[in-house]
C-alpha cells in the first residue's frame, strides 16, 4: 500500500506540473481582445484589420483601440511595453519597417525584438498618380520628362518616412531622376495639392487615391507591382506603363509583445489564416486593392527583415532624416 501510495503521489506531482500550460491554453481567452491600431479610424491598415478580425472566431470580442501619432511609434510603444499574455496585439504597415532605419538609436523599444510576429495578413500595391496638367500618358514619358527637367517635379507624400514618401526615393535611385518631395499631414491633403496642380506626383494606396482618378481629376499612370491588382485591373504594371519592375506595396501586419506563449501567436496566426479564406473578406479586401496573405509566424517574421532591409537601403541613400 505504502508503494502505491508513493507511486501515486509521484504521478499526481508529475501532473500538476503540466496544469499552468494547460490551464492557460484553455483558460484563454477569457476576456476581450485589445487590438491597436497605430493609425486613425477609416484608413487602409484600419479598415483591414477591422474587416479581418470580423471574421476571426477565437471565442472573446476585439476592441480596436486607434492610437495614431508619430508614424506609429506611438501605437507601436504601447504593445511592445504590454503584458505579454494574449490580450494585447497590433497591426503595423510598411511604415514599421522604415522606422528601425529611420529612428535609429531614438527608439524606446525594437521594432523587431520587442514584438512576436503573428501573421502578414495583406500586401496592398502603392499606385503612381499624377497632376492631370502633367503632359505624361505613362511612366516611361513621366521618367523621360523627368530626366530632362531635373527638380521641376514635386511629389507628395503623407509625411516623411511613410510608404509613399519611401517608394517615391526608391524610384528617383532606380530611374536616376531628381524629384521634390513635398511632405504632407497625410494622405488627404496631398491629393488635393496634387488635384489642383500645386505638385505633380503622388504615389499612395490605390484605396486613397482611386476615387479621384475615376472622377478624372487625377491620373493612374501605374501599379508598383509585376501583376495587375484586383479591385485596380484597370490600372496597368509600371512594366506595362514603359518602367522598370519596381515592386513596392503597404502592408497589414499583425504583432504580439514579445514573450507572448507561442501557443497563443500559433492560434492567433491559424484564425487569421482561416479569416482570409473566407471569399466575403476576401471580395473586400479587393475593394481596398489589398491582396490577402495569411503567412504563418516564422514567414511574416523574415517578410519584416527583408523590408526592414530594403528601407534601410533607400533611406540612407537618400539620406532621409525624420520630422523633428
Amino acid at each position: 500500500m505504502k508503494t502505491i501510495n508513493r507511486r501515486t503521489a509521484l504521478a499526481a506531482t508529475a501532473a500538476a506540473a503540466l496544469i499552468p500550460g494547460a490551464a492557460r491554453a484553455q483558460a484563454w481567452p477569457n476576456k476581450p481582445i485589445r487590438w491597436v491600431v497605430p493609425y486613425t479610424a477609416g484608413g487602409l491598415t484600419d479598415v483591414t484589420t477591422r474587416l479581418t478580425l470580423e471574421k476571426m472566431n477565437i471565442g472573446q470580442t476585439f476592441v480596436v483601440d486607434n492610437k495614431p501619432g508619430a508614424n506609429s511609434l506611438i501605437g507601436a510603444e504601447i504593445v511592445a511595453n504590454a503584458a505579454p499574455d494574449g490580450y494585447t496585439f497590433l497591426t503595423v504597415i510598411a511604415a514599421h519597417a522604415a522606422n528601425k532605419t529611420l529612428y535609429a538609436g531614438k527608439l524606446k523599444f525594437d521594432p523587431v525584438k520587442g514584438f512576436e510576429p503573428v501573421s502578414l495578413v495583406g500586401v496592398a500595391p502603392l499606385i503612381i498618380t499624377v497632376t492631370n496638367d502633367l503632359p505624361v500618358k505613362n511612366v516611361g514619358e513621366l521618367i523621360a520628362y523627368a530626366k530632362k527637367n531635373p527638380g521641376k517635379i514635386s511629389f507628395g507624400s503623407s509625411g516623411v518616412g511613410a510608404a509613399a514618401h519611401l517608394t517615391s526615393e526608391l524610384m528617383k535611385q532606380v530611374t536616376g531622376t531628381d524629384m521634390v518631395h513635398v511632405p504632407y499631414k497625410g494622405t488627404a491633403p496631398a491629393l488635393a495639392d496634387l488635384a489642383a496642380g500645386n505638385i505633380q506626383m503622388l504615389i499612395d494606396a490605390p484605396i486613397g487615391v482611386m476615387a479621384q482618378v475615376r472622377a478624372g481629376k487625377i491620373r493612374a499612370l501605374a501599379m508598383l507591382s509585376k501583376n495587375r491588382v484586383p479591385g485596380v485591373e484597370e490600372v496597368p504594371t509600371i512594366v506595362e506603363s514603359g518602367g522598370p519592375l519596381i515592386e513596392s506595396s503597404t502592408w497589414v501586419m499583425f504583432l504580439a509583445p514579445a514573450g507572448t506563449p507561442k501557443d497563443i501567436v500559433d492560434k492567433m496566426s491559424t484564425e487569421v489564416g482561416r479569416a482570409l479564406k473566407d471569399e466575403a473578406l476576401r471580395k473586400r479586401l479587393a475593394e481596398q486593392a489589398v491582396i490577402p496573405v495569411g503567412a504563418t509566424p516564422a514567414d511574416t517574421g523574415k517578410f519584416l527583415q527583408t523590408e526592414i532591409d530594403k528601407w534601410e537601403k533607400v533611406i540612407t541613400t537618400a539620406g532621409v532624416k525624420p520630422d523633428a
